[in-house]
């Protein structure tokens, strides 16, 4: 008997993504919800999130709103009670909040303090809480969205000559997640609960496009010679969340063009 080609559906999954206002959250909304999922999207600005909520729907997809503040702990029961009260249980997490309020070295430590609150102690707040909550319910599976600058040092000629700088906290917090995943992983396997990082590079934005010097020295670190769109990141979370990976936990999976590679 031929082995069944393996499923990367998400038909009749509960998946809670948090963070899904920027472009890698639109993105991995629309492609979490095109795969099947009924997608629960959490944030602080409902109003922002009913408006791809309302374009989803329309496309026929099962989509719900959520809010929740990541630096109120009291918020987070919250959110878990009323999605397992709506939807009967959770199947799937993807963690992509994230606070970006430091600029340079030199900010005031209330930068990194409020950065803090959501990239640390939101994260692993949310995560351990419906992390339970999936251990509870049979298994399943968390993805959190990582980054590249998690995983090398900060290359200050990318940014020579244009308004762009990095900010230390960024690098701590990406390159904690992806250690705390491991963690996690190790914890909640036993409970049939599997804890992945994706780690994209960067992404083009084409509502807000970076400066030409940027583009044109980042794409020469690539082996692809160019900065992901998107939608290039959210195959690799829907492959993480699916019956296509059930005994894939504790990596990181790297989406960078090569950029880390080469």
């Amino acid at each position: 008997m031929l082995p069944e080609a393996p499923s990367f559906s998400l038909v009749g999954k509960v998946v809670v993504q948090c963070g899904g206002t920027g472009i890698l959250g639109r993105s991995l909304a629309a492609g979490l919800a095109a795969s099947g999922a009924r997608l629960v999207l959490a944030s602080r600005d409902r109003a922002k999130i009913e408006e791809q909520i309302a374009v989803l729907r329309a496309a026929d997809y099962a989509a719900y709103a959520e809010q929740v503040d990541l630096t109120d702990e009291t918020s987070i029961p919250g959110l878990r009670d009323r999605i397992l009260g709506d939807h009967g249980r959770i199947d799937g997490l993807v963690y992509n909040a994230v606070a970006r309020p430091m600029r340079s070295m030199s900010d005031h430590l209330e930068t990194w303090k409020d950065s803090m609150a959501v990239n640390a102690t939101g994260f692993f707040a949310v995560v351990r809480m419906l992390g339970d909550a999936l251990a509870q319910g049979g298994g399943g599976s968390i993805v959190n969205i990582a980054s590249i600058q998690g995983m090398i040092g900060m290359n200050p000629w990318l940014y020579e000559g244009t308004n762009m700088s990095t900010a230390p906290d960024y690098f701590f917090h990406k390159g904690g997640m992806i250690n705390i995943t491991r963690y996690l992983a190790s914890h909640y396997g036993p409970r049939k609960v599997r804890v992945n990082a994706v780690s994209p590079g960067g992404i083009y934005n084409p509502d807000k496009p970076q400066p030409e010097a940027f583009l044109e020295r980042y794409n020469k670190m690539t082996m692809l010679g160019r900065m992901a769109e998107a939608r290039e990141i959210t195959g690799a979370v829907v492959y993480l969340l699916s019956d296509a990976s059930t005994y894939v936990t504790g990596a990181n999976l790297v989406i960078d063009g090569g950029y880390t590679a080469k």
